[in-house]
């Protein structure tokens, strides 16, 4: 179905929150505009709820001062209807700093307001404790924790989710932050749950198994999961052709070489495109991993294939792609014989039960 429909299937689910799972660039992003428009009130177009997704992140860009060597490197708050809530947090200096704390930042910073103190913040400064007179740029996973942490201190501002209230969108709050991270986050989120249980709806998507997989098994299996178990709907959004689904995972622990190992032989049922091999890719590294090593190239040497470094080679060309966007390129002859052939080997050689063979 199209994602507008999808957004409609959502909005009617029984359940109060829905944790849902994606590949990057299936449409996590795109579902979340779309709920947001099936959700507005069409006389006024006013937002029924909250969302944080990439749009919320792309108020946030680096002005590098390059002309003047970086002197004034500073993270530009671009303006939006957002800033008219700014004031909450520059006058509690602490609002922002208290959701950051957890994350453990190595770095401070200062909000820098415009001279129209109405119009918000215009941008922050980081530095290190001890040096303020020295600007840094920190890392994109560490901008992205900040930025996090900022709309979770304006969720606290009167007059913004308070009159938004009938739901919380938080779309792919985390990319590539280390574990401790991820748990900071997943634990995050469970405060958000608590605070607004039977209050409004939470809808959560993520392409990190890890953080997928914990909120999981808090809200079903945890020793608080009574009071959320029958109200949490998990969903996988997978993309069919050129319609998304959301389907209920088959088993109800969720484990992410088995979700590729699904993704993967339903493709080879079906159709196969040449952004497989990075999925294929993926599957060779989890099963490294537990064989004691980070080397898809171990992988099929177990596997039998003896040819091993031509192999990656055509596996590594296809995975450096953007293949998580949309892409139509068929494999070649060539191509899908060696994908069907490092597939079954997979298959047979650990033993892994396919409904399909």
């Amino acid at each position: 179905m199209s994602v507008e429909d999808l957004a409609n299937e959502l909005k009617e689910l029984d359940q109060d929150i829905a944790l849902i799972f994606a590949f990057n660039a299936t449409g996590k992003t795109r579902l979340s505009v779309a709920y947001k428009n099936a959700t507005k009130d069409p006389d006024t177009g006013q937002h029924s709820g909250v969302y944080y997704n990439a749009f919320s992140e792309d108020l946030f860009v680096w002005d590098n001062d390059e002309d003047n060597g970086g002197a004034d490197i500073k993270l530009s708050v671009l303006p939006s209807s957002l800033n008219q809530f700014h004031s909450f947090l520059t006058d509690n200096e602490d609002a922002v700093m208290l959701k950051l704390a957890p994350y453990n930042p190595s770095y401070r910073f200062k909000l820098n307001l415009y001279d129209d103190l109405e119009k918000g913040i215009d941008s922050v400064t980081f530095f290190k404790e001890g040096a303020e007179g020295i600007p840094i740029k920190i890392s994109r996973g560490e901008e992205r924790t900040f930025v996090w942490c900022f709309y979770l201190a304006l969720l606290e501002v009167d007059g913004w989710a308070d009159e938004q209230d009938a739901h919380f969108f938080i779309d792919d709050p985390v990319s590539s932050l280390d574990d401790h991270n991820i748990f900071v986050t997943a634990d995050t989120i469970f405060q958000l749950v608590e605070q607004f249980y039977g209050k409004r709806r939470l809808i959560i998507t993520t392409h990190h198994i890890g953080l997928f997989a914990n909120l999981a098994n808090r809200l079903t299996k945890g020793e608080k999961s009574g009071r959320y178990r029958n109200i949490t709907a998990i969903r996988v959004l997978k993309r069919v052709g050129d319609n998304l689904v959301l389907e209920a995972p088959k088993r109800s622990v969720f484990l992410y070489h088995l979700h590729l190992l699904e993704v993967l032989d339903e493709a080879r049922n079906n159709q196969l495109y040449t952004y497989h091999f990075s999925l294929l890719r993926q599957l060779l590294e989890n099963v490294a991993s537990f064989l004691g090593t980070g080397r898809p190239s171990y992988t099929l040497k177990k596997i039998g294939i003896e040819n091993t470094e031509e192999v990656m080679n055509v596996v590594n060309t296809h995975s450096h792609k953007t293949v998580y966007y949309d892409q139509t390129e068929m494999m070649n002859d060539y191509e899908q014989n060696l994908f069907l052939d490092i597939f079954s080997r997979l298959v047979e050689k650990f033993e892994f039960h396919m409904d399909s063979t």
